[in-house]
């Protein structure tokens, strides 16, 4: 999905709660036009869009899981501006993808924070990958597609 900023042609994103309330309106849509209910859809996306996924997630919107390629835990080089405080509310399979030169977050800090959800986690490092992922997009489509197939499979049981 396209945030509203992005769709009114704007380079800087729109506060969290504006793209939270955009999350939960393309979410209700996606279910609408699938006939599913919103506990079978994963949401998910990469970076700020992965992080407004999972605050949507943790504020009640209801889904099976999310997939978090390249969270953003803080800014680059403000390692004390974490952006975790609602990974306590993440009760739901959880896949983070991230890179081990990703400056949003190295291994180490990932592993704390991830500490923090009461949902099952699976995270997959990209060996030399920064926060772009550049030119690893098949290795991540394939890890999200694997781990997709394991979730439904699990559910089907």
């Amino acid at each position: 999905m396209d945030f509203p900023y992005t769709v009114a042609g704007r380079r800087a994103p729109d506060r969290p709660p504006v793209l939270v309330a955009a999350v939960v309106k393309e979410a209700a849509s996606l279910a609408a036009g699938t006939s599913l209910v919103p506990e079978r859809i994963f949401l998910g996306g990469r970076s700020m869009g992965g992080r407004i996924c999972s605050m949507a997630v943790a504020e009640g919107l209801p889904a099976a899981g999310l997939v978090l390629i390249s969270y953003p835990l803080h800014p680059p080089g403000r390692a004390d501006n974490a952006r975790i405080v609602h990974f306590e509310h993440l009760d739901l399979p959880c896949l983070f993808v991230s890179g081990t030169r990703d400056a949003f977050g190295s291994p180490a800090e990932l592993e704390a924070a991830l500490a923090l959800i009461p949902g099952p986690v699976s995270v997959h490092y990209i060996e030399r990958g920064d926060h772009g992922l550049r030119a690893r997009d098949a290795e991540v489509a394939a890890l999200v597609a694997g781990w997709l197939t394991e979730q439904i499979s699990a559910r089907a049981r």
